[in-house]
């Protein structure tokens, strides 16, 4: 009885797998490996949160500067003395002295008879200055389009040209219209 008995035991050792585990050092430096990654990804949120309004505001003043090019275009075909419908943009680059400002509400909509306002309206928060650029060719018209942010924190001097300094952000676009 014993010889069988032995050989149970045997049997069972063998069928055992041989003893894996982690050792507590291991586990230790795991945990403090997760723990610093961690750290590192909560750390990052700040400065994602921070960034995602700013880039909001930056690609609005895209389209911003794109819908007043579009608008250039579609007013260079205007009879001379019309202004464009979508911003009363002045037709065919007239000689002025002073930039059209034009203020945009937060989500880019074009506040209605806002045109060359001072001071801004108050639902603005974008101001576009849309400066031509003299003189015009036969065959393309040039213009400087800056959109800044927030309007009530850019302030136009006398002589009509807006300190984009002062702002958040600004985007500058140069367009170069052909007839």
């Amino acid at each position: 009885m014993n010889t069988l008995k032995f050989s149970r035991q045997t049997v069972l050792k063998q069928s055992l797998p041989e003893a894996a585990a982690f050792s507590l050092v291991e586990v230790t430096l795991a945990l403090g490996i997760a723990a610093f990654c961690l750290i590192t990804s909560f750390a990052l949120i700040p400065v994602a949160l921070k960034t995602q309004p700013a880039s909001i505001q930056q690609t609005t003043a895209n389209t911003v500067a794109s819908q007043i090019v579009a608008d250039l275009s579609a007013a260079l075909r205007l009879p001379p003395g019309q202004q464009s419908k979508q911003f009363n943009l002045h037709g065919h680059w007239a000689e002025l002295l002073t930039p059209d400002l034009l203020y945009f509400a937060k989500d880019g909509t074009f506040v209605p008879g806002s045109t060359n306002q001072r001071p801004p309206p108050s639902s603005a928060v974008f101001l576009a200055a849309v400066t031509y650029l003299q003189p015009p060719t036969e065959t393309t018209s040039l213009a400087d389009v800056t959109v800044g942010w927030p309007a009530a924190g850019i302030p136009v001097n006398g002589n009509g040209q807006p300190d984009f300094s002062k702002g958040a952000g600004k985007v500058e676009t140069f367009a170069a219209i052909n007839r």
